[in-house]
């Protein structure tokens, strides 16, 4: 009986390892998120507001119209000497008024009376801040004295702070966004950490246009407290964060920035874009957070140390962070390239080829089975250009299944033009009514766009990647860029980001091989 027993527990633990092992880091990954600095500044349940009025110009009132559109539902507490309602809310005279310690202050007040405020918030027991006036050490050397004066009355309460000089964050999984533009589009799975405000603030557009979101969005400002590495430790553990970018001006803590990206990059792929190795990027830098940069060929360095994709402009961050969060391990570089036109097929060719990824042939049996389904004036080489043909429901679906299909295929790239008003035209050439147009031109395109993305399930450990010359926000690719499947506005675009997760897994490889 005994024996049986001690079977049956070996059994149940070895069948049980993994959801074990998954279930203990979960819990290891909720406590690390919760001890980090910067949890309750990400994820405040309540929060002081100083500098908002009833004036709407003022930058506070903005940034706390910014919290009230996305529709915070945590509690929202105003300071103001003189306003008794800000904004349709109770406001206090002074923070010692508020009914309870919020989790989070926001000060957005004058450079003067800052650390002031910064020391009521102490004794009220507040412990975390955002501090979004500037005017401090990018100012010279009165405004560096004023930072240091603000440090120690941080250091007397207990409190870590974002800042100063910073847009603070957004959280847009729990509906906050104090930055001074409005939150646009769902929530996402990039997390960004920024040694610039704006990007923080504008590039909510910009990432919706293009298939993504914000998981959390982190502007350090000028690191007085909290720097750019405790932000990408909390991106690190972040769970709704499957890509972390970073923008950055200069690195104080090197050794540290170094041990968490490498630590980090084992579970998350890390995209940076630097801007002080120039000249020009090194004074812009110094005015505007004051930070200290060093040359290109030492940050290349450590990027390459830890494991950290490096892009050349705010583009290809948001680029390469797209495919990474999108996109499965590839096998190899192998790409078959879909076309229906020869000048971007030949485009695509070259942007592969100059972005490291092979073009093999189609093997026989794959170009014996393409035969009796594209046009004779069709190519069978790679690049496969279809050239106009008739039958859509095999050019959205089988013809790329058969591709994925080859074994000299390790990835896809697939050329779209698939304008809405084409269709309408064709529609109105078979006698459709005008009013009859919009619901079935809708629904032709929903359906070739689901028999595209049908080929994710079957085939998925092969990336299958798109690009196109036309708007990313016509109906079908903006319909397959709302599922994950990325699609870029031009092949180069494509070309880089497929290499750059090629690039990611095997650094990843390495690193754990590394480690064995």
């Amino acid at each position: 009986m005994k024996a049986s027993l001690d079977f049956e527990e070996e059994s149940f633990f070895q069948g049980n390892t993994a959801i074990l092992t998954a279930a203990i880091r979960k819990e290891e990954m909720i406590k690390s998120i919760k001890e980090s600095p910067l949890y309750s500044i990400v994820n405040p349940r309540s929060i002081a507001f100083f500098g908002a009025s009833n004036n709407f110009l003022r930058m506070g009132s903005i940034m706390l119209s910014s919290v009230q559109e996305l529709g915070y539902e945590g509690k929202i507490y105003p300071v103001h000497q003189k306003e008794k309602q800000v904004r349709g809310l109770t406001a206090y005279r002074s923070i010692m008024d508020l009914p309870e310690v919020p989790d989070l202050a926001v000060i957005v007040l004058p450079t003067a009376i800052v650390c002031r405020t910064l020391e009521e918030c102490g004794k009220k027991g507040i412990r975390h801040a955002i501090i979004v006036s500037g005017g401090f050490r990018e100012a010279g050397p009165e405004g560096a004295a004023l930072q240091k004066e603000m440090e120690a009355v941080a250091r007397q309460y207990g409190i870590r702070f974002l800042g100063p000089n910073c847009l603070g964050i957004a959280n847009p999984y729990i509906k906050l966004n104090p930055t001074t533009l409005t939150a646009e589009g769902p929530p996402g799975f990039v997390g960004l950490a920024s040694q610039s405000g704006s990007f923080i603030t504008q590039m909510f557009d910009y990432l919706h246009r293009n298939g993504m979101g914000f998981s959390a969005a982190l502007s350090v400002g000028n690191e007085a407290s909290i720097d750019i590495v405790d932000c990408l430790e909390y991106l690190g553990v972040c769970p709704n964060t499957k890509v972390i970018t970073l923008y950055i001006e200069g690195i104080t803590r090197g050794e540290a920035f170094v041990r968490a990206a490498k630590n980090i990059i084992r579970r998350k792929p890390i995209v940076a874009l630097y801007v002080g190795g120039s000249e020009a990027g090194k004074h812009a830098g110094r005015s505007h957070t004051g930070s200290l940069s060093g040359p290109n060929e030492i940050y290349d360095g450590v990027f390459r140390q830890c494991g950290i994709i490096r892009a050349q402009s705010l583009t290809e961050m948001f680029d390469y962070a797209l495919a990474l969060g999108t996109l499965p391990k590839p096998k190899g570089n192998r790409v078959i390239i879909q076309t229906h036109s020869g000048g971007p097929g030949a485009t695509a060719a070259d942007a592969c080829g100059r972005a490291g990824l092979r073009l093999p042939p189609l093997s026989a049996q794959t170009v014996e089975k393409l035969q009796p389904m594209i046009p004779r004036t069709a190519s069978t080489a790679n690049p496969l250009d279809l050239t106009y043909s008739l039958n859509s429901a095999e050019s959205f679906f089988d013809i790329p299944d058969l591709l994925l299909g080859d074994p000299n295929a390790d990835m896809l790239l697939a050329y779209f033009l698939s304008p809405g008003i084409f269709v309408d035209r064709i529609l109105r050439e078979m006698g459709v009514s005008e009013e009859e147009i919009p619901k079935t031109r809708n629904k032709m395109l929903i359906d070739h766009a689901e028999a595209f993305r049908s080929l994710v399930k079957r085939h998925p450990d092969k990336p299958i990647v798109g690009f196109t010359y036309r708007s990313l926000q016509e109906g079908m690719v903006r319909y397959l860029l709302d599922r994950a499947i990325p699609i870029y506005q031009d092949p180069e675009r494509a070309a880089r980001a497929m290499a750059a997760v090629l690039q990611y897994h095997r650094v990843r490889e390495s690193i754990a091989t590394s480690d064995v």
